[in-house]
């Protein structure tokens, strides 16, 4: 019998390669990595798009609304 596929550490982490190309769906900006909230962050849109088993979830309807707080705490990218 075949095991589920490992869906926790490196397994689930999402390619640095996509990563790097994907821009916001709703503004076309660039996206910072969360890596701590498996994300993708859209600082113009205010939006974080959640990462789920490697996979970026690029729909906005998926995604959660941004604070400021929240926005200071992920640095100058």
């Amino acid at each position: 019998m075949n095991d589920p596929p490992d869906t926790t550490g490196s397994a689930a982490r999402a390619d640095p390669r996509l990563l790097e190309i994907l821009v916001c769906p709703v503004t076309k900006t660039p996206l910072v990595y969360n890596e701590a909230r498996q994300e993708l962050v859209s600082r113009a849109a205010r939006l974080a798009y959640p990462i789920r088993d490697g996979v970026p979830v690029m729909i906005s309807d998926e995604a959660r609304a941004v604070d400021d707080e929240e926005l200071r705490t992920l640095g100058k990218r």
